[in-house]
């Protein structure tokens, strides 16, 4: 009779831990399938802006600095590796692209470009597709840090080597400034 109670609490015991193990890599699973959203998304707004470049380059003339920002940081983007260096590096894409659709308030012409319009629209609905999917990558990584921290299921993270995953922010300082939009008008 002993020997059927060892071998439930045995069975149960394994049952628990199987368990565990597969809702972690389900979790993992989820905060891959999160982070690629975004690279998509961010994948997308990097493939538009060469087109949105040229478009506004032939009226923002004076705007010469930024679109070369815009160049390297397209460029760097293929080489980072990690969340945070891609994070960072949405930042400033950002900022960079709020610039322009800023400036370009003070150009009627451009503003009213078939072109340009289409752009900038499509620029819009994937910027909020890529809020959207940081928000859902977070609250994807927060569950699945927080199955790795709390008990018991630590313990299976632990033996079976899952480690904690980095949330998706900006660490630019430059990113969490208002812009600033200067005409050149010192009058």
């Amino acid at each position: 009779m002993i020997g059927w109670i060892i071998l439930a609490i045995l069975v149960a015991l394994v049952i628990a831990i199987i368990s565990m193990y597969n809702g972690l890599v389900q979790s993992k699973m989820k905060v891959d399938n999160a982070w690629s959203q975004i690279d998509v998304q961010l994948q997308r707004r990097f493939d538009l802006i060469p087109n949105f470049v040229e478009t506004v380059k032939g009226y923002m003339t004076h705007e010469k600095e930024t679109f070369e920002k815009i160049t390297a940081l397209r460029t760097s983007w293929s080489n980072a590796s990690s969340v945070s260096e891609k994070a960072n590096l949405d930042g400033e894409l950002s900022t960079a692209l709020k610039t322009i659709m800023a400036v370009s308030e003070n150009y009627p012409e451009l503003k009213a470009n078939q072109n340009f319009s289409e752009l900038s629209e499509e620029l819009r609905n994937t910027e909020n597709k890529i809020s959207f999917s940081r928000q859902f990558y977070n609250d994807t990584v927060t569950m699945y840090n927080t199955k790795l921290q709390v008990f018991p299921s630590n313990i299976i993270a632990g033996m079976f080597h899952f480690t904690s995953r980095d949330l998706f922010k900006t660490q630019s300082n430059e990113a969490r400034k208002n812009i600033k939009v200067d005409f050149g008008n010192n009058a």
